[in-house]
């Protein structure tokens, strides 16, 4: 079967690893990988036998897919380059800093049958795949997403940066129309939100509680989803789920009447499965699990409280 060439642009913290994931799949050509900082092309194209080159066109007709890990602001200029060379594309998240951005690249995509695919990887944590089969119309969610702070992804908020990963996976359970949001966030470090909280109330009654911090001592990423009859805990990073179901009423029960179940996952790369997905996609023809409107769907919500928080501040220092 023919090789699937693939090009990585941007090979900074995440962009690396994307090219490094490429580079090990049988069905795949890692065809060459770009950055702007030729030195650092070079020494990823060297550490895995590929070509690096400081300009995007270098790859014009020379792939047929590409992942794009650039700065977030340049993610719509290089995602229209390559869609109007007729290139499948994966963006990371958020695909765009605007609604209209967005909107453009999926026209584009659209309009040419090309793959566009958004890079929210949790989709592809063990965990999440596992809890279709267990989450029901939830009526209360509540999420953690906690880090300790690192350099990178720092060029757009906590919201963009982390929060966006749950606003998706939330999106994906409850299926439902936002009826309200109610946000509130702080710049800490830098001129961008560094912590944030909104609540999402849905049409179908549900309400979700989502908090994101990359101020935190410690990591964390746990979601809690309360249904009719159970309660689901998942931890995103021992990919481990906690079910407490109505069940047997024993006398010895830790909660009465409720059965709790323990579901624990072998260790995964939710990175790999996600590239192997879109690798997938390119060679089927077949619309991504997280396309492009997906990806719109999760960043339509971010801006929202974004525009939220921006303006509670501006209020607060004037």
């Amino acid at each position: 079967m023919k090789k699937i060439r693939v090009g990585v642009i941007g090979v900074g913290y995440l962009g690396k690893y994307h090219a490094e994931k490429y580079a090990r799949m049988e069905d795949v050509d890692l065809v060459g990988v770009v950055d702007t900082d030729l030195s650092r092309a070079e020494a990823a194209a060297s550490a895995l036998s590929t070509r690096a080159y400081s300009r995007c066109a270098a790859l014009f007709g020379k792939v047929d897919a590409v992942s794009i890990a650039v700065p977030t602001p340049d993610h719509y200029e290089v995602g229209k380059q390559f869609l109007d060379h007729n290139i499948d594309v994966l963006i990371e998240k958020p695909m765009t800093t605007d609604l209209l951005e967005a909107d453009r690249l999926i026209d584009l995509a659209e309009t040419k049958g090309l793959i566009l695919q958004v890079g929210h990887l949790e989709r592809y944590n063990p965990a999440v795949v596992a809890l279709k089969d267990i989450v029901h119309k939830p009526m209360f969610i509540e999420s953690h997403r906690l880090s300790i702070y690192k350099n990178r992804g720092t060029d757009v908020s906590v919201v963009l940066d982390l929060m966006i990963h749950d606003i998706d996976i939330i999106l994906n359970f409850v299926r439902a129309d936002i009826k309200s949001i109610h946000a509130a966030g702080v710049p800490v470090i830098g001129e961008h939100v560094d912590i944030a909280n909104a609540r999402l109330e849905f049409k179908s009654g549900c309400i979700a509680n989502v908090t994101a911090s990359r101020i935190s001592a410690k990591n964390q990423r746990k979601i809690r989803l309360f249904q009719k009859d159970s309660y689901i805990s998942v931890d995103f990073a021992s990919q481990d789920i906690t079910v407490i179901k109505r069940g047997e009423k024993t006398a010895d029960a830790l909660i009465p009447g409720m059965d709790i179940r323990q579901i624990s996952f072998s260790k995964s790369d939710a990175l790999e499965e996600e590239l192997a997905a879109f690798i997938r996609a390119v060679s089927t023809r077949q619309t991504p699990q997280v396309s492009g409107r997906v990806g719109r769907d999760a960043l339509m919500i971010a801006l929202d409280i974004m525009s939220q928080i921006n303006t509670s501040i501006q209020q607060y220092l004037s």
